[in-house]
């Protein structure tokens, strides 16, 4: 590829430096999953979208491709490296590269729209949704809703946008004021508010396609739910005055595998789905991060690390894709 060098951060420099390459635009971010790679010593190297430049007429590397491309990027600065991400998958999906999450993932990733009418078409419940693009229509779609309910961007991450209205002239004060947001698609979301009687709600991550690990959420601080040291935003600690997040020793669902089959046929291999049982015990499903992060506290407390199975878990993926003599060969090295 014409000046690979500008934009691949190589580790070690070895015959398998390409096997595995993260797409993503957030350095933030790629600590603990750079950590597992380098625990477990296997090559990688990474892609950072507000650096690329790629001439499309070019072969890809042959290696896997991990995509973490945010929806949230545009909060970082990064308003149009999505756009340039969807070219990317493109081009390695049509020279038939191996990438995990690959365009329908980002597809989903950018529209909370488009992931509710995915989900429900494996019979998972999904709250009542009004969108608009213009604000004098928001008011008409509260109406609809019914209160109380939530404001929300369709393309966002981080609960960002994220407001709950009990009432009409709440809402329309917001609409009005210099603290409403615009999403960075122009849509806005009134999406009806699910009470969680435990004040929590529960994030199911997946890598490979299969159920992992959930996490409990503590709520009580608001809707800014991001698990990444990195996005807690406590002044005394990066867990306040209790732990936000906990891995639950034993959770199932009783729908376990419709979620499973919502991922396999969107091609999304690694995921955080964000749900909430209300008072009767009904499960509602209102996120899917297909460019999810851990929390490492909850996850030394439980004894996990969910960054050491999803790198396996690419090693696994990169040694069925490599030439099988030339690995054996590198390996007893």
């Amino acid at each position: 590829m014409a000046n690979a060098g500008r934009f691949f951060m190589l580790k070690k420099g070895s015959l398998l430096n390409d096997m595995i390459i993260v797409i993503h635009e957030n350095k933030d971010w790629m600590p603990p999953f750079e950590q597992a790679f380098q625990d477990l010593d296997i090559e990688y190297a990474v892609w950072y979208m507000p650096e690329m430049n790629i001439n499309f007429s070019d072969q890809p590397p042959d290696a896997v491709f991990y995509n973490r491309m945010s929806a949230s990027s545009h909060t970082r600065g990064h308003r149009y490296e999505p756009e340039l991400t969807v070219g990317v998958l493109s081009w390695l999906e049509r020279h038939q590269r191996k990438v995990v999450n690959g365009s329908r993932a980002l597809d989903l990733e950018l529209s909370k729209l488009r992931q509710y009418q995915e989900l429900e078409k494996y019979n998972i419940l999904t709250p009542k949704t009004f969108a608009a693009i213009h604000k004098k229509d928001l008011l008409d779609g509260a109406n609809e809703i019914g209160f109380p309910l939530i404001t929300k961007h369709n393309r966002s991450g981080k609960g960002l946008g994220v407001h709950r209205f009990d009432n009409l002239s709440g809402l329309e004060n917001h609409i009005k004021s210099k603290k409403f947001e615009e999403s960075p698609d122009g849509i806005t979301l009134i999406q009806e508010y699910i009470e969680a009687p435990s004040n929590t709600i529960t994030r199911i991550e997946f890598i490979g396609g299969k159920f992992l690990y959930a996490v409990e959420v503590n709520t009580t601080q608001g809707f800014k739910l991001c698990p990444a040291d990195e996005c807690q935003v406590d002044s005394d600690s990066p867990t306040g005055d209790f732990f936000k997040f906990k891995i639950l020793n034993k959770f199932s669902l009783p729908n376990m595998e419709d979620y499973e089959s919502f991922l396999a046929m969107n091609s999304i291999e690694v995921a955080g789905i964000e749900i909430i049982t209300d008072s009767n015990n009904v499960v509602w499903t209102y996120d899917v991060n297909t460019n999810t992060n851990y929390n490492a506290e909850a996850e030394h407390i439980a004894n996990q690390s969910a960054p050491h199975e999803l790198a396996k878990y690419l090693q696994r993926l990169a040694m069925n894709t490599s030439n099988q003599d030339e690995v054996l060969l590198y390996l007893q090295k």
